[in-house]
């Protein structure tokens, strides 16, 4: 009897430390869950004085987009603009909470797969402390020249020739943080998943990474200026832009400025300006960058946007403008890529959230 009842103790020793121990675990991952959904929280923290919060879960929305493009490329004096005729797309949106995403199609070409298309994805992610943007962007083979000098030659020879020659790509992802997030709303303006109620500004710290590819061929850029040249002469394109491909790497760090201006009830309009300084590291065909770390390999880029929308929390209407430029240069050529998207909008929030369906009984 002895014997059992020792075991009997024992086990129930082992009950009740296992149980303590389950206890204590319980208690450490509540807490560690409880830190985890604070700090979540405070990335939509606001003042209820300045920013009006989301009143619902999800919002669709209708967005029309026209797209811009420039490319510059020079070397030696000598310089070639082109640019693709502008294409307005159409597509569906949906958000929920800061994710926000969606797909246009040019309405000119429905026929997805087709090789001329250029392609573009982005993905957002918008709270009122941070944000993060993803994209993903393929250019077509609808290039135009725009504008040509070479040693004192008529530019009107070559206007709005088509040249297919050309392949831009980018692959990215930024972040940014807000400084004064408690009282102004970037989100207001850029995803409509607040209202601003007072004019209000901030400063703004970035970091970002793009992968990027620049392909010409010369050949066929050079065929096609002689193609216009008078009989008896032809084009001598200088040396720096002989080339075929380049791919390079892109660290990026930015700051700027946001101001949030209300001008009347319900109605907002932003500008944002963020300077970018950017380390660009190449390699491929054309890689005769020096080893190691130069400031020659730092190139300054510009991110603006523009916003202006309506907003009674149940509906909202709007354009945006958000321009980009992306500038390379070697000891060879300098390229310079300005593009960017003005967007027409409007959409409608549903399924009213919880504390605000207390609040309506």
């Amino acid at each position: 009897m002895k014997r059992w009842g020792v075991l009997l103790v024992t086990l129930l020793s082992c009950v009740m430390l296992f149980a303590q121990d389950s206890l204590r675990t319980d208690t450490v991952q509540k807490r560690e869950i409880g830190i985890i959904r604070e700090t979540i929280r405070g990335f939509d923290r606001l003042e209820d004085d300045y920013i009006e919060p989301q009143h619902y879960e999800f919002t669709m929305m209708m967005q029309v987009t026209r797209t811009f493009e420039n490319f510059d490329l020079s070397s030696n004096g000598q310089h070639i603009r082109l640019s693709p005729d502008g294409l307005t797309k159409i597509g569906p949106y949906f958000g929920w909470r800061w994710f926000f995403f969606g797909y246009t199609f040019d309405i000119k070409n429905l026929s997805f797969g087709s090789g001329g298309l250029r392609k573009e994805f982005d993905l957002s992610i918008y709270s009122s402390q941070i944000g993060v943007d993803v994209y993903y962007r393929r250019s077509g083979s609808d290039y135009k020249i725009r504008d040509v000098k070479l040693g004192g030659l008529d530019s009107d020879l070559f206007e709005d020739m088509p040249f297919a020659g050309v392949q831009l790509g980018i692959t990215g992802v930024s972040a940014y943080y807000i400084f004064n997030h408690g009282r102004f709303s970037y989100p207001a303006a850029f995803s409509q998943s607040t209202c601003q109620k007072v004019s209000c500004g901030s400063w703004m710290a970035g970091a970002g990474y793009t992968h990027n590819t620049l392909e010409v061929n010369y050949e066929e850029l050079r065929d096609a200026l002689n193609s216009r040249m008078p009989k008896g002469q032809a084009v001598e394109l200088d040396s720096g832009m002989l080339f075929n491909k380049v791919k390079y790497n892109d660290f990026m760090l930015s700051g700027g400025y946001a101001y949030n201006w209300v001008f009347a009830k319900n109605w907002l309009f932003c500008a944002s300006a963020q300077l970018a300084f950017c380390y660009k590291s190449s390699y491929g065909e054309t890689a005769d960058e020096k080893r190691g770390f130069d400031f020659g390999k730092v190139n300054p880029d510009v991110i603006g946007r523009f916003g202006l929308v309506y907003n009674n929390t149940r509906w909202y209407v709007g354009a945006s403008a958000i321009l980009r430029t992306n500038n390379y240069r070697t000891s060879r050529f300098k390229a310079n890529n300005v593009y960017g998207s003005l967007n027409a909008y409007i959409g409608y929030n549903f399924v009213l959230k919880e504390k605000y369906k207390k609040k309506k009984k």
